[in-house]
């Protein structure tokens, strides 16, 4: 913007005043000269929807600007830009298809609506002729989805790695570094704001998997189905398999894994996994988030910070306003979502291969690993190592038998699971994990 010319006022619709929403409206009146000064663009909140009036916020708002109506905001013509941050799948689905037929840009943070139904909203912003913005429903303040779209474009993307819910890596460091439970771990993030009092969406594996959904269908160019992919959560991941781990030169994360194969056929997953103490992502601790993507031309390349808060978040959600009224101000561009022909089918997750972590409980009694391996090697699945510990004090009559697994297909896998747990000699449910070597 020069000097001598005057900025462009932007008047934008803000649904949703909680923990976001309030930052980016604290954040946009905080830095409002240097977003000006940047973008030649005046972004003021218009409009603010709330479900309650009066309830008490961190952040003031005039009341004039209050309404407990979504649909004020969209049917305000001097409003030409709705933000989306009041969550769920079905009143913010409403939402933002009345804001792009009414020919608004859409911005929001909503992960769960995107990953359930992007595919509808993308093919309806394409048909409106406007845009969906998107940045903070993955990863936080880390402005990966612009990497996708624009940085990496030229790129065939090999794969991502993503340690991308916060709650999740919190509960794990704990874990590995003060040696909780799962369950301390789980109520110390509670505690500390990180975790929310229905924790379950979080670490079930399915906040991070719908973000894990966002970027495979950026990545691929076509959307993924989320009864496509593999979700696991940590709630069974325990002290004892991180003493393991460790053992073996790994820690364990709750890794979302994104890849295609040869073939163009798509793996997406999130589990707890195995991942070496020597790669930097074992480093990733406390509610920080961190994306590894490998692209074709690039190489390996990084991307580190805040994955959750008000602040990052609202930074990624006021970068979106930013785009949006570049937009207004110079032209339009694509929905924010491009499909393409390259790529198309979600890879069954029974064909998917890694190496595996499996540990056993079983009776310490001779010729036990030739039973395991039996049953192993019936399936074509080889084993790299095993430990298991002398115990010398131990009365049960048990012990820990611990197996690295060379490549194998996860449906092997489960077959030889099921075969171990009709063997005699194996006690109690087998634990297992895949590894991830990064190499």
């Amino acid at each position: 913007m020069s000097p001598s010319s005057s900025p462009r006022v932007i008047q934008v619709g803000l649904a949703g005043l909680g923990n976001v929403g309030a930052g980016v409206y604290k954040n946009l009146e905080k830095n409002r000269a240097l977003i000006t000064q940047r973008t030649g663009a005046d972004i003021r909140v218009a409009k603010v929807a709330v479900r309650d009036l009066k309830r008490k916020r961190d952040v003031e708002v005039p009341d004039a600007l209050l309404t407990t109506n979504w649909q004020d905001l969209v049917n305000d013509a001097s409003i030409p830009v709705i933000v989306e941050l009041i969550g769920g799948t079905t009143t913010a689905y409403d939402m933002v298809c009345a804001a792009l037929r009414a020919k608004k840009i859409v911005v929001t943070g909503n992960k769960a609506l995107l990953a359930e139904r992007g595919q509808e909203l993308f093919a309806l912003a394409e048909q409106c002729g406007v845009p969906i913005y998107f940045e903070a429903a993955v990863a936080g303040g880390i402005p990966i989805i612009q990497v996708l779209q624009e940085g990496l474009v030229g790129n065939h993307i090999r794969s991502i790695h993503g340690i991308i819910n916060g709650t999740c890596n919190y509960i794990l460091t704990r874990m590995s570094q003060a040696g909780l439970s799962y369950a301390d771990a789980l109520q110390e993030a509670q505690e500390k704001g990180f975790a929310e009092a229905d924790p379950y969406l979080d670490v079930s594996g399915w906040d991070a998997a719908h973000k894990a959904i966002i970027l495979a269908s950026l990545s691929y160019g076509f959307w993924i189905p989320p009864d496509k992919i593999c979700v696991e959560g940590v709630d069974r991941v325990s002290i004892t398999d991180f003493k393991f781990a460790e053992r073996l030169g790994y820690t364990i994360k709750l890794l979302s894994v994104i890849r295609a194969d040869e073939q163009g056929l798509v793996e997406v997953r999130t589990q707890p996994t195995l991942v070496p103490l020597s790669h930097v992502l074992a480093s990733v601790s406390g509610s920080f988030n961190a994306v590894l993507v490998n692209g074709d031309i690039v190489g390996e390349t990084l991307f580190y910070g805040r994955g959750a808060g008000q602040d990052p978040t609202s930074s990624s959600v006021i970068s979106d306003l930013c785009e949006a009224a570049a937009v207004l101000m110079h032209g339009a561009r694509h929905s924010g979502f491009v499909p393409h022909g390259l790529y198309g089918k979600s890879k069954p997750v029974d064909d998917t291969v890694s190496h595996h972590y499996l540990r056993l409980t079983v009776d310490d009694v001779p010729g036990v690993l030739a039973q395991v391996a039996t049953e192993l090697g019936k399936r074509g699945i080889g084993i790299s190592s095993v430990l298991q510990p002398e115990d010398l004090e131990s009365t049960t009559g048990e012990t820990s038998l611990v197996l690295m697994v060379h490549d194998a297909r996860v449906g092997d896998m489960k077959q030889a699971l099921d075969a171990l747990r009709s063997l005699s000699c194996v006690r109690g449910e087998p634990t297992w994990m895949r590894v991830e070597t990064l190499q």
